[in-house]
């Protein structure tokens, strides 16, 4: 499974208030499964820590192994930014990284935004 920042994010959330709820249900949920973030995700999250809390964000990504992009995967990229541009239907260049790259690895994308990656055709979208 690929991991959408958003669940990253949440499992961050419930661990600094101590309530496992949503993301914490779905990994123990799922522990037999292997669970990947992108690239784009560590760089996003990585936005949201000062550098002299980088161990901090060593230890939120530690369990996840990180996909690197690949050419397929840019390819895809393209592919799926012509045809959501052309219905009206564009998502933001992150969230369309993500999206290929699940595509790419034909694994279900993970996130609490079901709605917003449902418009990418053929992406296997998995909510908590």
């Amino acid at each position: 499974m690929l991991l959408d920042t958003t669940f990253v994010i949440d499992v961050q959330r419930e661990t600094l208030r101590g309530a496992r709820a949503g993301a914490y249900r779905f990994l123990a949920d799922h522990l037999d499964l292997p669970m990947r973030i992108s690239v784009i995700t560590y760089g996003e999250l990585a936005e949201g820590f000062a550098p002299e809390a980088r161990d901090d964000f060593q230890e939120l990504v530690r369990p996840y192994q990180i996909i690197a992009l690949t050419s397929d995967m840019a390819w895809r990229f393209g592919e799926l930014s012509r045809l959501l541009r052309s219905e009206g239907k564009r998502l933001g260049d992150n969230d369309l990284w993500i999206a290929a790259a699940a595509l790419e690895m034909g694994v279900p994308l993970v996130t609490r935004d079901g709605m917003h990656f449902e418009r990418v055709p053929g992406l296997s979208v998995v909510t908590y």
